[in-house]
């Protein structure tokens, strides 16, 4: 079995990666990755010499690179975590998340159609149904709901959504579709909001919590998204949406109070700011389907992971030196070629 994971020196990519190249040793796992400022070769070091793992660098919008890729490659199995992924970011410049988002999915159903991939799995987000009231916790997302975005970036993951079921149904695609929670652990990007507050909690910085700090979110730990995402592409229906929730509701206020306690930083270092254009107010999964029908549970509660995922931080400094300085970039620039 030979599987394609689009996005592999990302966050989620590379957690995946590092699961399934342990768990599958006769499987070969191969990575595009077009090295952008999120994604990032050192989440690969530990794998990157493994008989069954093969790294290239390219843009999944690239089509001529991807075609030739799959006409050389041969994959069985397609999975595209490769995204533009960060709001703030898709409200400065949403033509990029359009491009990579929506665009580079086509890219590689045209090419998983053409070379006849037995599975083609898109991960998705729960932000493409908008978001919840916080007056009613009831209220779950579930695979039926109506697709309701709030910005760039939950826009183009929805439309690649919808293009996806679209070649499902003309051209018989097999595919299926993720949509997750909250990832957090391990790799993080610094960008996202409980790394960020790791990194500056550690410093001694203000921690910037956007409006009232009351906003909800169902975090997810990434091994147990990367356990789900297995299921879906050996026992998933083709056709179906999987939702994947941790059942780990909490405000964006509890997880930074939460970080500031585990590390023994003060709550006077929370430093309240102009709320996000368009900030959904509450995401929350029903992860039902996923559960009855292949069995899936999650391995992590929060308090559990965020402890785990805190100690990484602390003991991973060089990783997370190297993304935010900048010397990944600059080692990326002198050595990509190789790659």
């Amino acid at each position: 079995m030979k599987i394609l994971v689009t996005g592999g020196a990302g966050f989620i990519g590379g957690n995946f990666c590092h699961y399934m190249v342990d768990k599958y040793p006769s499987y070969q796992i191969v990575v595009v990755d077009a090295l952008t400022y999120a994604g990032n070769l050192h989440t690969l070091t530990p794998i990157k010499d493994k008989q069954n793992f093969k790294f290239y660098k390219g843009d999944i919008t690239d089509r001529s690179f991807i075609l030739d890729l799959f006409e050389k490659e041969k994959f069985d199995i397609v999975i595209n975590f490769a995204a533009e992924s960060h709001v703030d970011r898709s409200i400065e410049n949403p033509e990029l998340f359009l491009k990579t988002n929506i665009l580079g999915t086509q890219v590689l159903m045209d090419a998983s159609l053409k070379f006849k991939v037995k599975r083609f799995h898109q991960v998705s987000t729960d932000e493409v149904y908008g978001d919840l009231p916080l007056d009613k916790p009831e209220l779950l997302f579930s695979e039926t709901n109506p697709l309701q975005t709030s910005s760039p970036y939950s826009a183009s993951k929805a439309s690649a959504d919808l293009l996806v079921h679209a070649y499902i149904r003309t051209f018989g695609l097999p595919a299926t579709i993720s949509r997750c929670s909250n990832n957090y652990g391990p790799y993080q990007f610094p960008e996202k909001l409980i790394p960020l507050m790791i990194k500056k909690a550690l410093n001694n910085e203000n921690l910037p919590v956007y409006g009232n700090g009351l906003n909800v979110r169902d975090w997810l730990h990434v091994y147990d998204h990367c356990t789900a995402i297995d299921l879906i592409v050996h026992k998933g229906k083709i056709g179906d949406v999987y939702n994947i929730g941790g059942n780990n509701e909490r405000t964006n206020i509890d997880v930074v109070k939460t970080i500031l306690k585990e590390v023994g930083k003060p709550e006077s270092l929370i430093e309240y700011v102009t709320d996000r254009k368009g900030h959904d107010l509450r995401y929350a999964i029903d992860p039902t389907k996923i559960e009855k029908e292949l069995g899936w549970k999650p391995v992590y509660n929060f308090d559990e992971g965020i402890k785990q995922t805190i100690k990484w931080n602390i003991d991973n400094q060089e990783w997370i030196h190297n993304v935010i300085s900048g010397e990944y970039l600059r080692f990326m620039k002198e050595n990509y070629k190789k790659y």
